[in-house]
């Protein structure tokens, strides 16, 4: 059976392939579009395969309302009004152009997380590539739909959704004409306490709904990211930025370089590991068997001479007869004179 595959600007995204790193910018441009830019270097420079922002205004997002409704009371916005979070985080759409342009010298990719129907026309007239549908819009079929209807490949992350929303979810996408969609399993906490990741999540993901799946991470550090990809991770999108220190909305949860640069190697790492099912001989295991036990003579032994128990032994090195071999042995006869600490092979027996 094939594996289900999907791809990016070109690049196929699979079991078959290394793990495909999203670096996500988010608001930890900290409204500067000049540090926008410098985050995307950094991604690139580290190793990411692509960058995302999320494209909204606070006005697409919401209203500008002191209602209590609009207080944020738990998490790590506490206390913020929901207008003027968004405000501070929105990555003004007359910025888009520009960063995508960023992308291109650089030579990553570059897509985005639409939030509303006029997002959406802001990236088809900048070509996006593909799509990403983030958790809290999984349950907005109107917007699911309309990015369906671009033809381009689509990721849908599952935060905070039960199965039912994303049956409806993926059901909504194939509708209206996906055919390349990818689930990344999430947990919307901010961040996610590292035992709520329930990787094991990953493998019932793909066999439920026979997509590519990967992991949108909000736990601290890499160690959940590389392993998920043993799970069946294809994709990894974590948050990132120059430094936790500069502050920000999502600044608490998201990577610095360093930690960029190792989760794009350790995951490439253990997708290599993962390997085939293989019980043959390695190459770089050759050189060891020396270090096998196996039969040796240790007495001389003369020709025709009967061998008995106390003539041979199990000893390193390896390059006699198996140990399974040594009752088969004893008893039996020598065709020529077989000097101590030779390796006893049966040309060497009658």
């Amino acid at each position: 059976m094939t594996s289900p595959s999907f791809h990016i600007a070109g690049r196929r995204i699979g079991a078959e392939h290394p793990p495909y790193v999203i670096a996500e910018i988010s608001a930890n441009h900290n409204g500067s579009i000049e540090k926008a830019r410098a985050i995307m270097t950094m991604a690139r420079n580290r190793g990411a395969d692509a960058v995302k922002l999320q494209t909204y205004t606070a006005d697409t997002m919401t209203i500008e309302s002191d209602r209590p409704d609009f207080c944020i009371e738990e998490g790590p916005w506490a206390g913020e009004m929901l207008y003027a979070l968004y405000k501070r985080a929105e990555t003004p759409f007359e910025w888009h152009a520009d960063l995508f342009e960023h992308g291109r010298e650089l030579g990553i990719t570059v897509f985005s997380t639409p939030f509303d129907e006029t997002a959406v026309e802001l990236l088809e007239g900048l070509e996006a590539p593909a799509y990403k549908i983030a958790s809290f819009e999984v349950v907005d079929l109107t917007l699911i739909g309309r990015v369906a209807r671009t033809g381009k490949p689509m990721i849908m992350s599952t935060g905070m959704a039960d199965l039912q929303e994303i049956q409806d979810a993926v059901a909504c996408a194939r509708d209206n004409g996906c055919r390349e969609l990818a689930l990344l399993h999430c947990v919307s906490g901010y961040p996610t306490p590292i035992k709520e990741a329930n990787l094991r999540t990953l493998p019932d993901l793909s066999q439920r709904f026979g997509t590519v799946v990967g992991l949108s991470d909000h736990t601290a550090g890499v160690a959940a990211a590389v392993a998920s990809v043993a799970l069946g991770a294809s994709l990894i999108e974590k948050h990132v930025t120059l430094a936790r220190a500069d502050g920000g909305p999502d600044a608490a949860f998201s990577l610095e370089p360093d930690e960029l640069e190792r989760l794009c190697r350790d995951s490439t790492d253990a997708w290599q590991a993962l390997g085939r099912i293989d019980y043959e001989r390695k190459d770089s295991e050759k050189p060891n068997q020396i270090f096998r036990r196996s039969i040796y003579a240790i007495r001389d032994i003369p020709a025709g001479g009967e061998i008995a128990a106390e003539d041979v032994r199990v000893i390193r090195p390896g390059y006699g007869l198996a140990p399974k071999y040594l009752r088969q042995l004893i008893g039996r006869s020598a065709r020529q004179d077989i000097a101590r600490g030779t390796a006893i092979s049966w040309e060497l027996l009658e």
